[in-house]
């Protein structure tokens, strides 16, 4: 088992890159938001600056996009919503247990939003939908859903080895002593 923990080990440098690209994107996500939606609001009050009519449309994407990929990043970081009130009370190894079973269940989610986010963005309505005030496909609007399965399931892999390995050397500790 130790040798899988530093093959896991070696890897690590790519969950490291991946958070800083996602961080990085959400980032521009959030320049982007704030510099349209301060050209739209300045447009509506200022005469000779032209409100984009696009601009509600892009701003909601750009917010959407922004929010899921920082879903994922937070799983990462441990820093999502979670229920601690009992933690301090549970025994070490039922608390890492519970830890797992509950990164189990958010990688199946992971899953099935790749599954299905992918099934929705072939689907007509997304191919054949278009914005309101851009010639884009709707396909964009629903690109976030398999996204954020696909950086939940990177980070969840993570969570769920660095769990495990938590455990194991719980386990050793006991056999130790």
């Amino acid at each position: 088992m130790p040798a899988l923990f530093r093959t896991l080990e070696k890897i690590k440098p790519v969950y490291d890159w991946t958070y800083k690209v996602l961080m990085f994107i959400c980032k521009l996500l959030l320049i982007g938001d704030i510099v349209i939606t301060a050209w739209a609001v300045t447009g509506r009050y200022v005469p000779f600056i032209s409100d984009p009519h696009w601009s509600e449309e892009i701003v909601l994407t750009l917010m959407v996009y922004m929010a899921v990929l920082s879903a994922t990043l937070a799983i990462r970081r441990g820093a999502h919503i979670r229920m601690t009130a009992f933690d301090s009370y549970l025994p070490k190894k039922v608390l890492l247990v519970s830890d797992i079973l509950a990164d189990i269940a958010v990688l199946v989610l992971g899953i099935v939003l790749v599954y299905y986010g992918i099934k929705f963005c072939n689907s007509p309505l997304s191919l054949r939908g278009k914005y309101a005030s851009l010639p884009l496909s709707k396909f964009w609007q629903y690109l976030p859903i398999p996204v954020a399965g696909v950086g939940m399931i990177i980070f969840e892999l993570e969570q769920i080895f660095q769990h495990i390995e938590a455990l194991y050397l719980e386990n050793k500790k006991k056999e130790a002593a």
